[in-house]
């Protein structure tokens, strides 16, 4: 006996938040996609770093960087669009730290203003896809809050029934 499904979903899985479709794989995400380009660019740029800014300023850069594509793939990889939203929001955090450290970088001298800008430019362009993200999965929960569920639906149709057999 097939399982009944309601939007090429299973039932239970519909109503349980999964309504939004998502992609098969978080690589096909741009989001993802710009975020590891932006990840290299920040190996690229601490290449030149002062030696001793190896296990400082280097390695915090590095581990900001690293982890704004891995909390996209890590969210997309979750049960529920409520989870993804958070990952999301952990990523936009990194990003944020990430732009932080390398205005820093420049502010001490180890890379020039040309960097600073290309490396913040690609930042803003990840940060609105993240952002395009997040607004689409909230949308796609008030919707389906918005919907009938069964439930819901029972309680509708008792409530025009009982309005039907009320004197008027």
């Amino acid at each position: 006996m097939r399982a009944r499904t309601l939007g090429g979903l299973p039932r239970f899985a519909r109503l349980a938040g999964l309504e939004m479709a998502r992609t098969r794989s978080y690589r096909e995400l741009i989001a993802w996609q710009k975020a590891m380009k932006l990840a290299k660019s920040a190996y690229d740029l601490t290449a030149g770093f002062p030696r001793n800014e190896a296990f400082g300023l280097v390695s915090q850069i590095h581990r900001a960087a690293i982890s704004v594509p891995s909390n996209i793939a890590e969210g997309h990889g979750r049960l529920t669009d409520m989870q993804f939203r958070q990952f999301l929001g952990n990523a936009r955090g990194s990003l944020c730290e990430v732009q932080t450290q390398i205005e820093l970088a420049h502010d001490l001298g180890h890379i020039d203003t040309g960097e600073l800008r290309k490396f913040m430019e690609q930042g803003r362009e990840v940060a609105r896809l993240i952002n395009g993200l997040i607004t689409a999965l909230r949308d796609s929960a008030r919707q389906s809050r918005g919907s009938l569920t069964p439930l819901s639906a029972q309680s509708a149709a008792n409530s025009a029934d009982s309005a039907q057999k009320r004197p008027h």
